[in-house]
């Protein structure tokens, strides 16, 4: 029996994944709607569990209610069920049910995890999930030990409570979510070198993309034999980590609001989380609210890029970001071809890079302007905002909270197109017809 999500021929694959991605968020919404779900055995208003819900799916970590507190041990495990789907995506786990059962995977749902998961061709595809399932498994599995000693051990917590938060924390970290049920995020472990270094390993591990981590298991680590998208992933990825520490210990080491009162060695690994978490984990463990106007716009562009391809992670991507920037210089340079690494780039791929940028773009700005015209805040708050929804980063100035019904909606929106992607819903969304080869005369247009 195939599964219903390659019964419908009308869709295109890109369709078939924002549905996905739509429906799972409908389920999480209904679920927390339960009145078992909350610590009050109240139902929460319908928007707050959508946003919740959506948050959740996309791997935000924005919240307007306090996950800790608000929430039931039902409603808490909800949450980390839809961490878990909408970091793996659904049809990843649709795939691995059926390697399970015994199940063929059909073309047609291949077709969807091709698209799902950004590779180039079929094949291989299969082999692709039983190894996205096994490190996912080793890497949460790892991090949840090693969390739940130091939380058990910090907050005094019996044996089950301990691998509740370390499995809860271990989960949201791998899929970039950045929710949390300690209350305050990972402020009270601001200098705990066992805390911070492991969420910050599960965070770039879950960032950099499943296909980069086959990559580099199948070469067994050896870089030199791994894809030009693999290297260029990990050459952005730590170019960005380690510029984004450096910069942030620079500007905030004597903030008095942040790190001006830590230890050395409290400085260094607060820093270095920010630059971590900023790559679209959502965790802090400084007052983001109180980080300098430098400092904040520094993070929205770490968030504004987002991690790589076929990851947890949001944002325009590392090397979409890489594709577009690299565009740039060669035109400015008067070159014809756009190369990386002695190898050149298709016309399509740097213009599907370039139009990704322009549309995040536009995104980021309508929602930053809508969210002025709804909200008293102000507009570094609102922008800061934007960025983080649309990264699915989960950071916040404070406002989400205090978001007006408008406000959560516009949130909602931009948490939603961050995770599709802004291409693939606006694909998704179009009417798109062919034109039989129609191609019309050409004409030059003064730019510049």
């Amino acid at each position: 029996m195939s599964s219903p999500w390659a019964q419908n021929k009308g869709a295109s694959p890109t369709q078939f994944v924002v549905l996905s991605f739509a429906i799972t968020t409908g389920i999480g919404t209904c679920l927390l709607l339960l009145p078992a779900s909350t610590a009050g055995g109240v139902s929460p208003s319908l928007l707050d569990a959508l946003f919740t819900a959506t948050s959740a799916v996309c791997v935000t970590g924005l919240t307007v209610v306090n996950t800790a507190t608000f929430w039931s041990g039902y409603g808490k495990t909800f949450v980390l069920l839809l961490i878990q789907v909408g970091g793996l995506g659904l049809m990843t786990l649709a795939t691995a049910h059926a390697l399970v059962t015994g199940r063929r995977v059909s073309l047609r749902e291949r077709l969807l995890i091709q698209e799902q998961t950004g590779q180039w061709s079929l094949s291989g595809l299969v082999g692709l999930v039983k190894r996205i399932m096994v490190a996912t498994m080793l890497l949460e599995g790892a991090g949840a030990a090693v969390l739940s000693i130091c939380f058990g051990l910090s907050l005094r917590l019996c044996l089950w409570e301990s691998v509740c938060y370390g499995i809860f924390h271990s989960v949201s970290a791998f899929c970039n979510a950045g929710f949390d049920i300690i209350g305050n995020s990972l402020m009270d472990y601001a200098s705990h070198p066992g805390v911070i270094l492991t969420v910050s390993f599960l965070i770039i591990a879950g960032g950099l993309g499943f296909s980069v981590i086959s990559d580099l298991w199948a070469n067994r680590g050896r870089l030199r034999k791994t894809s030009l998208h693999s290297k260029l992933s990990l050459k952005v990825t730590v170019v960005l980590l380690l510029a984004g520490a450096v910069s942030t210990l620079v500007l905030e080491g004597s903030n008095p609001g942040t790190m001006g009162n830590m230890t050395l060695k409290g400085k260094v690994l607060s820093s270095w989380f920010q630059s971590v978490t900023a790559r679209t984990a959502g965790f802090n463990s400084v007052a983001v609210d109180r980080l300098l106007p430098s400092t904040a716009f520094l993070v929205m562009i770490l968030m504004f890029i987002g991690a790589s391809p076929g990851g947890t992670g949001g944002g325009v991507k590392t090397t979409t970001f890489a594709v577009a920037a690299k565009a740039v210089t060669t035109l400015v340079r008067g070159r014809q071809d756009v190369t990386i690494g002695k190898r050149r780039l298709p016309g399509g791929l740097v213009g599907k890079a370039t139009a990704i940028v322009l549309i995040s773009l536009s995104l980021v700005t309508v929602s930053t302007f809508m969210l002025t015209v709804t909200e008293s805040v102000s507009f570094l708050d609102a922008f800061f905002e934007v960025v983080s929804a649309f990264g699915t980063v989960g950071l916040s100035r404070g406002i989400t909270p205090f978001l007006t019904p408008a406000g959560k909606c516009i949130i909602i929106v931009t948490m939603f197109a961050g995770r599709v992607g802004p291409l693939s819903l606006a694909i998704a969304l179009s009417n798109r017809k062919a034109t039989a080869g129609i191609r019309y005369p050409e004409e030059r247009i003064f730019v510049g």
